[in-house]
């Protein structure tokens, strides 16, 4: 009899709770209004800066030599903030070069996302980054840890790909870090191909870097931004000093048997001025924020004159996001669009949602283009005239509008634009333009999706 009590009590309490997952973590967002997070817009729409030199980085061996150039250039401070970060070769190096910088004196600070770390920190990783905890040098939190009892806070994600450096180099784009993104080799079908934008300075000039700096700070010092752990034991400070001491090792073997990975980079020859940069992202807080970083790719899309190319993983213009973009008076007939087909991307939900769009998409722009694989990409990249370039990790979608912090670098350069342009006519070439009867016309096969698989995943879009 006490059994059968308990076990009704214990039903009634998880359908309460399922209840309230329900409520807090899925219509509250279809119902609650976008707020500003207390901040206005001045605190995140920077000024444009006119002295920095700019380079774009574009194949995945490019990405993983520039990290570790930036970790190896370090003198005082490396600030890194990611929303994954898996184990693999590339990873295993770069923590190695950051607990180099570490050892020599350089203050490194770690920012991860407090959901993903949950999936992604496993054992290597997981000891890792215990070890770095105990370094006198070395910093990590975590932005918005997982909470049971607080569902509404489990969509609100660090989307960041930033790394800072001596406030002179900093790298910002779509590329977590993992070596899928990275070591095109190994991963063939699977690799996702990516890009990110360099930005140098030097000088007494103000610059970008310190607006992206302002703001790393800002999430480092956010109220639910938090360490793993208040204290460390005496136990794992032990097995810390294994950890670090293996990470240090391969270090080590690391500059004996690939030299070539630690020659001093000239940063001046590596990039060139660009005539403005300027810093955007989105506020921070719970549930839906005012979409800054979309307003300004609104704006910027506004006021083209001539054309308009933009590429994002997934395209899933949400009812809010559609309201959004009305008030921009946009020319659709000047955008032409890149994204992934239904054979090169990872994301089931995200591409059914996208499919709900994409007659409607096609009937507006100019073209809309379907990368066709086998591998995927996941940069998020604009063109404007040809000659005002955005990267960054704003996706077209919903999350990256209102829920997630973002960031984008708005660079003024027709060189950087014509280099951008140059190598997105890679993915371009392998792509497929959907015809206005929303198919391939024959150009290729394309996979199916259940219609009534694509309208229930629909409803939810306000989430994706």
């Amino acid at each position: 009899m006490k059994r059968r009590r308990l076990k009704k009590y214990i039903s009634r309490v998880l359908k309460l709770y399922l209840f309230y997952n329900l409520v807090s973590a899925i219509l509250l967002f279809a119902i609650q209004k976008p707020s500003s997070g207390g901040l206005s817009a001045d605190d995140y729409l920077m000024a444009e800066k006119l002295h920095d030199r700019v380079a774009l980085i574009e194949t995945g061996e490019e990405g993983a030599r520039v990290r570790l150039d930036l970790a190896e250039a370090a003198q005082t401070s490396i600030d890194i903030s990611y929303y994954t970060v898996t184990n693999g070769k590339f990873t295993e190096a770069f923590l190695s070069c950051l607990l180099g910088a570490a050892d020599r004196g350089v203050r490194v600070r770690i920012l991860f996302d407090g959901l993903t770390r949950i999936a992604y920190e496993r054992k290597d990783l997981r000891d890792a980054v215990r070890g770095f905890e105990t370094h006198p040098n070395i910093e990590v939190r975590y932005y918005e840890k997982f909470n049971i009892l607080t569902p509404w806070a489990w969509h609100t994600r660090l989307h960041e790909k930033t790394i800072i450096v001596d406030g002179k180099l900093a790298l910002i784009g779509g590329r977590n870090i993992g070596d899928k993104y990275f070591i095109k080799d190994e991963y063939q079908s699977r690799f996702v191909n990516d890009r990110d934008a360099l930005i140098y300075h030097e000088g007494p000039e103000a610059s970008v870097i310190g607006d992206m700096q302002r703001y790393f700070d800002l999430l480092w010092e956010y109220k639910r931004t938090k360490p793993h752990r208040k204290k460390i034991t005496s136990r794992q400070i032990e097995r810390a000093k294994f950890t670090n001491s293996a990470i240090r090792n391969h270090y080590k073997m690391l500059k004996s048997k690939h030299p070539e990975l630690f020659q001093k980079t000239d940063w001046n020859a590596k990039t060139y001025p660009a005539e403005a940069v300027q810093f955007v992202h989105n506020p921070l807080g719970r549930l839906n924020n005012e979409p800054w970083s979309l307003r300004k790719l609104l704006s910027l899309t506004s006021q083209a004159r001539s054309s308009v190319f933009l590429q994002s993983p997934y395209i899933i213009p949400s009812r809010r996001m559609r309201n959004e973009i009305k008030g921009y008076g946009i020319q659709w007939e000047k955008l032409t669009i890149l994204t992934n087909s239904k054979q090169s991307s990872p994301n089931v939900l995200a591409m059914a949602a996208y499919l709900n769009h994409r007659k409607g998409i096609v009937d507006r722009v100019a073209a809309l283009h379907e990368y066709q694989g086998p591998d995927s990409i996941h940069g998020k990249s604009y063109i404007f005239d040809d000659s005002i370039s955005v990267i960054g990790t704003v996706n077209l979608d919903a999350r990256s509008s209102y829920i997630d912090t973002e960031s984008i670098i708005i660079i003024t350069s027709k060189e950087f634009a014509s280099d951008l342009r140059d190598k997105i006519q890679i993915p371009l070439d392998n792509s497929v333009v959907v015809q206005d009867d929303n198919t391939y016309g024959g150009a290729a096969k394309e996979m199916k999706t259940p219609r009534l698989f694509s309208k229930i995943v629909g409803l939810f879009d306000f989430l994706l």
